[in-house]
């Protein structure tokens, strides 16, 4: 039977390497695309837009266009970030014994 204060060492530990990832993730940086690089947003893993990038020649096109290329590189961006946290903790979730499904809160 694990001794209380040795339990207690583990569960430091993993808050420990839990906030050093939750840093790791929100540093780090992903950009979305669409319309084959037309449109390109970069997002850190706090969600934060950081840059917005547009092809000059989307200039001349619909705004409605536009609009959609944006939110079709958001939401890459956004799918890219889940994907990284997923795989940052994905080594951390045996030892947690996290439930099917469980999402961090961020």
């Amino acid at each position: 039977m694990t001794d209380f204060g040795d339990l207690l060492k583990q569960v430091q530990q993993m808050q420990e390497q839990m906030q050093k990832a939750q840093k790791e993730i929100a540093a780090k940086e992903v950009t979305g695309e669409s319309g084959a690089g037309l449109v390109r947003v970069t997002m850190n893993g706090k969600h934060e837009v950081k840059q917005v990038k547009l092809d000059a020649s989307l200039m001349q096109e619909d705004q409605s266009l536009v609009e959609d290329l944006i939110a079709a590189a958001v939401n890459d961006a956004v799918r890219k970030v889940a994907e990284n946290n997923r795989n940052q903790f994905a080594g951390m979730a045996p030892g947690l014994n996290l439930p099917e499904g469980f999402k961090f809160p961020f």
